[in-house]
């Protein structure tokens, strides 16, 4: 009887040993956040008005001072890269899901959570810039949470004249005299007469983001954090084009949306996400990875 139970216990323990082993070398697939930064170079952006003496202040490439009163985008179509280069999407046809919208001025939207992520090793991470052309059209059905939330009075991230997103949305002030400046980027659509039917793909202000990771992120027995940098000096003085702003109704004046030009709102756009060939990250960089 003694042998017996002594037997009962090995095998027990035993099993538990397997168990441990097993749940450490195939772990389950956990969270990993992606925590944004908003920067001038490497200043954190506080945002103000006109008459502001706390905002954080930048001066141009071209020697504009500016500041922020309203900073927002999109980011979309989230992919990991695995250490052997393998891609892992993350709900990249669900907006409710993959797809979120920073705001500077509201804190909890700087950090997104990706859930149940599989668990592996990962070099690079892939977002979007706003919303591929297949899915940007305001579609309450499919995606009510992403709708709402892009709609909202204080985001506004929808275009008024249209039936896609915003993708960037910047509020401001430049010059010693503190014009407006008022930026605002997304992929535009071409008709006839105001006919949806007709419509078909003007500017494509989609843009690709990848970065590599500092070191790479962990996933399964822990959640690893992400800090991505998103440096907005890069909006005038970008890797592709220096912009010097200026306000009024000529089609080379930038500075207000409802003046801009087709051309002149690539140039933000190419600052902010990259041109997709000679750069591919535009204003972000990954500062760090915390597993």
């Amino acid at each position: 009887m003694q042998n017996l139970k002594k037997y009962l216990l090995l095998s027990l323990a035993s099993l538990a040993f397997i168990s441990c082993s097993s749940d450490d070398d195939n772990p389950a697939a956990n969270n990993l956040t992606l925590e944004f930064n908003n920067t001038f170079k490497s200043t954190t952006i506080v945002l103000g008005n006109a008459a502001s003496t706390t905002a954080t202040t930048n001066t141009s490439a071209s020697g504009q001072v500016h500041h922020f009163s309203e900073l927002k985008y999109v980011i979309s179509n989230i992919r990991l890269i695995k250490d052997n280069g393998d891609e892992v999407p993350y709900n990249v046809n669900d907006l409710d899901k993959g797809a979120t919208v920073i705001d500077q001025s509201k804190t909890a939207s700087l950090s997104y959570i990706l859930s149940n992520v599989p668990s592996a090793t990962y070099k690079q991470i892939k977002f979007g810039l706003g919303i591929k052309p297949e899915q940007n059209t305001l579609d309450q059905v499919r995606f009510p949470n992403f709708y709402a939330a892009a709609g909202a009075n204080d985001t506004a991230m929808m275009w008024e004249w249209g039936s896609g997103y915003r993708f960037t949305k910047v509020e401001g002030f430049y010059g010693t005299d503190n014009k407006a400046m008022s930026i605002h980027t997304g992929s535009t659509v071409e008709g006839t007469n105001g006919t949806p039917a007709t419509y078909t793909q003007g500017v494509n202000a989609y843009r690709d983001v990848t970065l590599n990771l500092t070191t790479n992120a962990v996933v399964g027995s822990k959640a690893p954090k992400i800090k991505i940098n998103a440096d907005f000096d890069k909006l005038l003085s970008g890797k592709t084009n220096t912009i010097t702003l200026s306000t009024g109704t000529g089609m080379n004046d930038n500075a207000t949306p409802n003046v801009h030009t087709a051309a002149q709102m690539v140039k933000f756009v190419d600052n902010l996400g990259g041109n997709g060939t000679s750069d591919i990250s535009g204003m972000f960089s990954v500062s760090s990875v915390e597993n």
